[in-house]
């Protein structure tokens, strides 16, 4: 871990709103955000560069609202959101001025993410500011991205970012140490996990639910953000949002969860991990899984066993095998209604069947990337 930790430049940090707000009135914690604030410069200072994912804006826009409760109903959500980005953003910039940093604000939704031009403009953004020496503050954008609101995707944005950006480390910040064995804050025998090998079923299934009133994600969105990161060989913590635990890890200290990453992925690959929209599924037999996995082999048509969705040729799909769990993540040269006609068929076959073959392959392994 401390070799890994010792080659960090860039890191993305994502903040939870229950690290950010009164855990009373839901509203903004200015001390909280303040210091939070200081210890990032002071990273920046020190030769990191450092890109923030900032949940908060719907707990800022009820304070600007002077509301009590988080709105039930979609609209209203949305319009806290949009009162309360420029609320939070106001005082990011206002905090990081008070330490000579400029900070900057990004809004991004899943769309920017997953089309491979939008995703490179957006890499380049990115490239850009840090250059510049600034401080890229992101949020997912609130007003309009649906899916955020509802399921508390910050935590996977965070993780998207993190490819995007080719980080060195992901951290991501909440209201308790790092992964357990059980919720700790329910069960007194719950055991503290400092690290974390390899994503699988088992921890997978410690993940629990949101167990705040201002924040919408719980541990199984920091799970399913690990496995984006760590896929991408980008390792993540999960750590307290304490005064001082950014530079801990930093230097190596045993602090929060550490997930080790795996092998690094070319840009393309990178892209189909974090930001390309899966179009559909492809159903697999165990012999294909195993020439995917273990023999970095094609998918061919002989492997195939059905098809999930409706998809054209070219299209990101994923591949599952027969539990249902997505293994791969690929680009398709088949189109869906083709694959049906040509599954459990050699390569060979696929003329005889379709009139034509343009491609051997269903996914070639150069358009596929493994997710587990």
């Amino acid at each position: 871990m401390r070799d890994i930790l010792k080659n960090v430049r860039r890191v993305v940090v994502k903040i939870g709103s229950s690290s950010l707000t009164h855990p009373e009135t839901g509203k903004i914690n200015l001390a909280a955000m303040e210091r939070f604030v200081r210890e990032c410069a002071d990273l920046k200072n020190a030769g990191f560069e450092v890109i923030i994912v900032s949940s908060g804006a719907i707990a800022a826009g009820m304070g600007r609202l002077s509301l009590a409760e988080k709105p039930k109903n979609l609209p209203e959500k949305q319009a806290c959101a949009a009162v309360g980005q420029g609320v939070l953003m106001h005082l990011y910039e206002k905090f990081f001025s008070e330490y000579q940093v400029i900070a900057a604000q990004v809004l991004l939704t899943g769309e920017d993410l997953a089309a491979r031009k939008r995703f490179l403009n957006a890499k380049h953004t990115f490239s850009a500011l840090l250059n510049y020496g600034v401080v890229p503050v992101v949020n997912e954008n609130d007003t309009v991205a649906v899916e955020e609101i509802r399921f508390g995707d910050n935590d996977t944005l965070s993780a998207r970012v993190a490819v995007l950006v080719e980080a060195d480390l992901l951290v991501l910040l909440s209201d308790i140490d790092g992964l357990y064995t059980a919720d700790p804050r329910k069960n007194s025998n719950a055991r503290f996990i400092s690290e974390v090998i390899e994503i699988n079923e088992e921890i997978e299934k410690l993940a629990g639910g949101s167990g705040t009133v201002v924040g919408t994600g719980g541990m199984e969105t920091k799970i399913e953000a690990a496995k984006i990161a760590v896929n991408a060989g980008i390792p993540m913590v999960i750590a307290r949002a304490e005064y001082g635990n950014l530079r801990r890890i930093l230097r190596g200290e045993e602090v929060g969860t550490f997930f080790y990453p795996k092998k690094k992925k070319h840009w393309k690959k990178l892209w189909l991990l974090s930001g390309a929209r899966v179009q559909g599924s492809i159903v697999i037999d165990p012999g294909a899984e195993e020439a995917l996995c273990s023999g970095g082999k094609s998918l061919l048509p002989s492997g195939v066993l059905g098809v999930e969705g409706e998809f054209p040729a070219g299209a990101i799909v994923a591949v599952k095998n027969l539990k249902g769990r997505v293994i791969a993540k690929g680009l398709t040269n088949y189109t869906a209604q083709d694959i049906l006609k040509i599954k459990g068929l050699h390569s060979w076959e696929i003329a005889d069947v379709l009139g034509h073959k343009d491609y051997d392959e269903i996914i070639h392994r150069d358009n596929l990337v493994l997710v587990d």
